[in-house]
């Protein structure tokens, strides 16, 4: 079985390279651990392959905010240098700098 290596990493700001949404990163899984009801739901010709990364995004576009779940495939920097405005960012991680967040580790 080959490794897969993340080529992107936690707090880093991607965008889709298809569709017009951006985000942050916040959790990667090595390969596809959605539900087979999600893979089946993604058109065949764009159905991406199960052994990559997937990321776990906040994501927003024009309209919304949301948790998106994207192959590394369809991902790419997102070169802007804005930082991303999902409501959740700041519970996870520090000031946006440098194009990236930092980790926000809190003790309980």
């Amino acid at each position: 079985m080959q490794m897969a290596y993340a080529k992107y990493h936690l707090g880093q700001v991607l965008r889709h390279r298809k569709h017009p949404f951006r985000g942050v990163v916040f959790d990667v899984d090595p390969t596809f651990s959605n539900t087979e009801e999600w893979y089946q739901s993604i058109p065949e010709e764009n159905r991406p392959d199960r052994n990559q990364p997937f990321y776990h995004l906040l994501a927003e576009n024009e309209q919304s905010y949301y948790v998106a779940y994207v192959s590394e495939q369809n991902l790419e920097p997102d070169d802007t240098g804005e930082p991303v405005d999902h409501p959740d960012v700041c519970e996870m991680f520090g000031e946006f700098e440098d194009g990236h967040y930092p980790l926000q580790f809190q003790m309980n």
